[in-house]
């Protein structure tokens, strides 16, 4: 598949990338990821191996686009929600049982 990443062309075909990663120790993922065999590698260092080039030159989203093409899973940042109302005790086991909480 033909994809650009950095404004360079690239032909990669998944079973390119599964024999470019072979090897590679993953870092922590504190970001995007890819899952590549049974490994979870950050965007940005699949980018690099795949690529060759410095990570500062090409975006997460470049590598996410070209990985979910190629059919690999791909995990974004997780949705920070909305602020957590806290428990207390009762509340949490009327939750757990289904029935409203006692006021």
């Amino acid at each position: 598949m033909r994809c650009v990443i950095a404004r360079f062309p690239f032909d990669l075909t998944k079973s390119g990338v599964l024999e470019s990663m072979k090897g590679i120790k993953p870092e922590q993922a504190s970001g995007d990821s890819v899952i590549i065999g049974r490994r979870t590698y950050p965007v940005k260092q699949v980018g690099q191996v795949v690529t060759r080039q410095d990570r500062r030159d090409f975006s997460a989203g470049e590598v996410l686009r070209a990985m979910t093409q190629l059919g690999f899973t791909c995990r974004g940042l997780p949705q920070a929600g909305g602020p957590t109302r806290v428990l207390n005790p009762l509340q949490q086991a009327s939750a757990m049982l289904g029935a409203p909480a006692a006021a």
